[in-house]
């Protein structure tokens, strides 16, 4: 017991009374080398199957909107339940905060298993509709079959992994997910090219799809063990499971944004897979690469964002409005800058990335990728900026805003100038749109900062009053 109140004692230490830009980091450091390791992971899957020619890498860029659709269902429980637990911690209650935990997890395993059951079912019609063409479909089948397995266990883990995170327990959020992603690269060596000492057959798409469903489900183990040997702050039982109005409406409210997000995100992978699938499977290769490479600069902002959020969430409960103002002037600024480099570092290198690092061989792939990857670089500072509004909307429970800004990326400013763009400039209006998008992104950011920050100005001066 001793040990819970002094890991609850070093938890609040850090987010309530640390300087501001060293709880952030501390917070985010952690998260970032996951989220890295996780989009290593994704790329190890692309380079091993693109041994295996374009229309199987083709395949991994199709059940890249499959990993979306699962990311949706979890996601949005994980964002929803981790705003409102920081809060709590913050406010001081841990109880009903491990009650808001609890009713998202088992929330996310059941949908994670339904997704399971009517995906199997209707495995052909999902990877048509997830943007497959006839050249790829059966790779794309093949790579969905374990996946699918794994997605009861990959919607409750993004819950442990953002609620572990709100808690101030950022390096048990680390060692789960670190330990699944380099699994999986092992994994993938092993069984999609083959190891006969050790008696594997080279197992193609499906030993690519297996090593993902093994790493997800070791993931979920290590990320359950902090819960079940009271390793954490929070409480995990299915007897603290509440489905009161409070806890429902405040997981969808501020949880909405990141159901809208990555639903956004699916359509728009979908529409894009599709138009570049019909100008050719080399361009669907090329875009499915670029978005595999750019994880990594989005997986820093997305970290330390998500650094950012529980400090700005626990200090908003606990009416410390002054390292509110603090954590975001820093956040922002560190955001831009810390975009700007790997901007130029990325652009410089992007060809040698995708030719040598990728193993991508194709002209047209090779072609496209890079050019997304330029473009996408030169937005990236804009991409940091509005990612640390929309995790302050989140973090201070404002779900309207947080919403507005999440669904912008990749819906409000994608979807509308994805054909436009594809019908005036072919493959290069593919190429460029999600760029485009980023800086659009723009005109509903600002004015939702400048409310924002009202917002808090006006809580610290009526507290003053």
């Amino acid at each position: 017991m001793s040990a819970q109140i002094s890991r609850q004692d070093k938890s609040r230490q850090l987010m309530g009374q640390a300087p501001v830009g060293s709880a952030i980091i501390r917070m985010a450091i952690p998260t970032i080398i996951a989220f890295l390791i996780n989009s290593i992971y994704s790329l190890a899957d692309t380079y091993f199957v693109s041994t295996l020619g374009v229309n199987a890498t083709a395949a991994v860029t199709v059940n890249a909107s499959l990993d979306q659709l699962i990311m949706m269902c979890g996601s949005m429980l994980a964002i929803g339940a981790g705003s409102y637990i920081a809060r709590l911690l913050g406010e001081g209650k841990d109880q009903e905060a491990s009650k808001v935990l609890s009713t998202g997890f088992y929330i996310a395993f059941a949908i994670g298993a339904a997704l399971l059951i009517f995906g199997s079912i209707f495995m052909t019609e999902l990877m048509t509709l997830l943007g497959a063409t006839p050249t790829c479909l059966q790779y794309s089948k093949d790579y969905a079959t374990y996946v699918l397995l794994a997605a009861p266990f990959m919607a409750t883990s993004f819950v442990m992994n953002q609620c572990l995170r709100n808690e101030g327990s950022a390096i048990l959020s680390m060692v789960g997910m670190s330990f699944g992603g380099v699994l999986n690269v092992l994994l993938d060596y092993l069984m999609v090219l083959g190891c006969p000492a050790l008696g594997i057959p080279a197992m193609g798409v499906v030993g690519a799809s297996l090593a993902t469903a093994i790493s997800k489900v070791v993931s979920f183990c290590i990320l359950l063990f902090p819960y079940i040997t009271r390793r954490s702050v929070l409480r995990l039982s299915i007897r603290l499971v509440r489905f009161t109005k409070r806890i429902i409406g405040e997981i969808a409210s501020v949880g909405s944004s990141s159901l809208f997000r990555n639903g956004l995100a699916v359509v728009a992978s979908v529409l894009l897979n599709d138009i570049a699938g019909n100008i050719s499977d080399g361009v669907l290769a090329g875009v499915g690469v670029s978005t595999k490479i750019m994880m990594f600069p989005f997986s820093i902002i997305l970290g330390f964002g998500t650094g950012f959020q529980p400090v700005a969430g626990f200090n908003w409960g606990a009416r410390q409005y002054d390292r509110v103002q603090q954590s975001f002037r820093f956040a922002a600024w560190t955001a831009v800058i810390g975009g700007a480099v790997i901007c130029a570092a990325l652009m410089l290198g992007a060809e040698f990335i995708v030719k040598n690092w990728m193993g991508i061989t194709d002209p047209a792939a090779v072609e496209i990728s890079v050019l997304c990857i330029q473009l996408q670089c030169i937005a990236l500072p804009v991409h940091g900026w509005c990612a640390i509004v929309n995790m302050l909307c989140a973090g201070l429970g404002n779900g309207g805003g947080a919403t507005v800004i999440a669904t912008s990326r990749q819906g409000s400013c994608f979807i509308p100038v994805l054909y436009p763009m594809a019908a005036v400039w072919g493959a290069y209006g593919v190429a460029s749109v999600q760029a485009v998008a980023d800086v659009l992104s723009l005109a509903f950011a600002i004015p939702i900062c400048l409310y924002m920050l009202k917002k808090i100005k006006k809580a610290k001066e009526e507290q003053i009053a």
